[in-house]
């Protein structure tokens, strides 16, 4: 019987735009001659040289013989100096010689030698990121290595869709690239081509499902795990290891035992057995993640043990396959009585990790969150990142912009992170002791990731750069946010022979350099926090938590606002900081303007630091914030053709819908300040 579809039927999806890596970025390897050498079985190595391939071929250059006078020589080999030219050598001293590679650039000519295939990929990357200035200038021998170890992106993917959070959780780029309808898609080729995207920017790991492991997702660890492994196979080619998120309730739910006592000795036995089952299925599994005792996922609280019963537990069952425990320091009473003003959510994860240090087993990460409250647009640095000399922490970054704009406002969060990662619990100057980036080196990196089935990855495609910069400061945590983003412009936007139209550069940089900040200017004002619509956690709902059990209160009255932390009146929570930053906080007079509504409670007549009123600067802040965004659509619209239309259609509406969204927060928190506090605005600005 003929076909009797008719072409107007058939729908063709369009290809995944190609982010970082068109083309166009490959200009500069792709017009050269290229060879790479080492063992022609390693199947990263094998990557390697189709990536050479694919650049060439769209470029005229050639893939030849290493003795055939290369621009381009890709070396695996074991022969690394360990001498350093290049400007990581603190941070080389203090890695696995593996998990970097050398450059040296002689008469125009560039080698790059690394110990694995991995790293050799990732030095090809980063001459790809150089383009023609990786053959510029005089001759070079540097060293290049990440900072952090373990680089990891956590997927908060369901593999069914969840009533309530759907397939993704506080994702906004539509569903998995992982699942779909109940199971491991059977097309996996969009996983690879996220892979070589990861791989670019140097990120080498991925947990692949939600930290709060339902029923479904459980079985990934059993009846699953074949599937598991097609998806570690999709990974693999770009030297990304697999992760999962297990549930702590499995020995219960999936092995029928009585108990999932971290203690008991049948417990340990099913454990062990799992990681196994695991290793043996995929040998270069990475480890597991696990939410514990929080949010209503279970843990070892249960039996009246600890944290550091728990994670052992796991941390001895995949100690003998290398691997790795990342257990999650995100605990705190969600069932909060609100007329408490004694019981402080940002606490909690200080007072259950703190007593535990030096009681994690070598192999257990304990995540910690970058800020004590959840991803917020603004509060400090967690105290618990400087609490525990004696344990491997790795700290938690939100890529996906659930309190940020849900990838529906335009807001680069590289330069808030950089803040974290540069923070110094010590002190505050730029010579005062350690940064936060020392103190996670030995446990590493990780972020909730933005991506989806979206057709631009992120929904948003200037999302994108969030991402991008996520894994270049996993890299190399002092890297200038603005370069970053320049790399990203510089690299996304680049035409068929490599180069950016300056427009370009220049409107995404007036639009995304400070979006930051301005997502901030017009949101919860001061660190105070939150301020959402319940749930979905999207809009401005002022007093939308304020009578709820999760502990994320503002405290506004008719003459003041912010939360009291101090040790004299409040909570104890600045008690929580070494000097001098626990008194920096502790006083009104002292503590950081952006900061002072978290740490105070003041009137809405202080006056801070900037001259103006907690009042005033709600109403100036919120209409400049609008302002700004007006202005980013300006800009955008300059670009007038410059840039692909799918791309163009797609920002414009975005930038649409947040303008829509800014002007709602300026006027409900307006509004909602001027009827608390009965002050009108200095300027007679439109308030309602």
């Amino acid at each position: 019987m003929p076909d009797e579809t008719t072409s107007s039927e058939i729908v063709v999806e369009p290809a995944p735009c190609p982010a970082w890596l068109p083309d166009g970025a490959l200009a500069a390897v792709g017009r050269r001659r290229v060879a790479v050498a080492g063992p022609p079985d390693d199947e990263v190595l094998v990557t390697v040289r189709r990536e050479a391939e694919r650049a060439t071929s769209a470029h005229g250059g050639a893939v030849v013989d290493p003795d055939d006078s290369p621009d381009i020589l890709l070396e695996a080999s074991s022969v690394l100096d360990s001498s350093s030219n290049g400007r990581n050598e603190d941070q080389v001293s203090t890695l696995d010689v593996g998990s970097g590679f050398r450059l040296v650039r002689d008469g125009g000519r560039v080698t790059v030698a690394a110990a694995t295939a991995t790293a050799l990929l990732h030095g090809w990357f980063h001459v790809v990121r150089l383009g023609e200035a990786a053959f510029a200038g005089p001759d070079a021998d540097e060293r290049h290595a990440p900072a952090f170890a373990l680089r990891v992106l956590d997927h908060w993917d369901n593999v069914d869709v969840h009533p309530v959070m759907g397939q993704v959780e506080r994702g906004y780029s539509g569903g998995s690239i992982f699942y779909d309808a109940g199971r491991v898609r059977e097309d996996l080729s969009r996983v690879t081509t996220y892979a070589r995207l990861l791989a670019a920017t140097g990120i080498d790991r991925v947990c692949i499902n939600n930290v709060n492991v339902h029923a479904r997702e459980a079985r990934l660890l059993t009846d699953d795990l074949p599937e598991v492994a097609r998806v570690a196979g999709a990974l693999r080619p770009y030297g990304v290891r697999t992760h999962l998120a297990v549930s702590f309730a499995a020995p219960m739910t999936l092995g029928g035992l009585p108990t999932s006592d971290p203690l008991d000795d049948g417990v340990r036995a099913w454990w062990r057995a799992a990681a196994d089952r695991v290793w043996a299925t995929i040998p270069d599994f990475g480890g597991f993640v696990v939410k514990a005792d929080s949010e209503g996922q279970p843990g070892p609280f249960a039996y009246g043990r600890d944290h550091a019963d728990g994670a052992n537990l796991l941390a001895e069952a995949v100690a003998p396959h290398g691997g790795v425990v990342h257990w999650r320091a995100f605990v705190y009473d969600h069932t909060q009585d609100w007329r408490d003003r004694s019981t402080d959510r940002a606490r909690a994860a200080y007072d259950h990790f703190a007593p535990l240090d030096g009681r994690f087993a070598e192999n257990v990460v304990v995540q910690v969150k970058h800020g004590p409250m959840d991803f917020q647009t603004r509060e400090p640095v967690s105290p618990v990142l400087a609490a525990m000399p004696g344990s491997r922490l790795a700290l938690e970054l939100q890529v996906t912009q659930e309190y940020t704009g849900q990838q529906r406002h335009a807001c680069y969060l590289a330069p808030w992170w950089s803040e974290n990662l540069g923070f110094r619990p010590w002190g505050h100057g730029d010579d005062d002791g350690v940064a936060v980036r020392d103190l996670v080196a030995p446990g590493g990196i990780a972020a909730v990731s933005n991506v989806g089935d979206d057709r631009f990855w992120t929904g948003h495609p200037l999302a994108q750069a969030n991402l991008y910069a996520f894994g270049r400061l996993a890299w190399d945590p002092t890297l200038d946010p603005a370069a970053i983003l320049d790399e990203w412009i510089g690299l996304t936007f680049a035409g068929p022979e490599g180069a950016v139209e300056p427009r370009v550069r220049e409107v995404l940089h007036a639009v995304l350099d400070d979006s930051w900040r301005t997502y901030e200017s017009y949101t919860a004002p001061l660190g105070v926090g939150f301020m959402v619509r319940p749930g979905h956690h999207y809009g401005p709902d002022v007093d939308g938590y304020e009578y709820t059990p999760w502990g994320t209160y503002h405290f506004a009255d008719r003459d003041g606002i912010g939360v009291d932390r101090t040790r004299a009146t409040g909570t104890g929570f600045t008690g929580q900081y070494p000097a001098p930053w626990r008194d920096v906080y502790e006083d009104v007079a002292t503590c950081p303007d952006e900061l002072l509504l978290f740490f105070h409670h003041v009137p809405y007549t202080h006056v801070l630091h900037s001259g103006v009123t907690v009042v005033q600067h709600v109403y100036d802040t919120h209409f400049a914030g609008v302002d700004r965004v007006r202005e980013a659509i300006a800009a955008w619209e300059s670009l007038d053709g410059r840039v692909p239309s799918d791309v163009d259609a797609r920002v414009r509406e975005r930038l649409a819908e947040q303008l829509r969204s800014a002007v709602e927060w300026r006027d409900q928190l307006n509004t909602y300040f001027f009827r608390k506090s009965g002050i009108p605005d200095a300027h007679g600005r439109t308030i309602f």
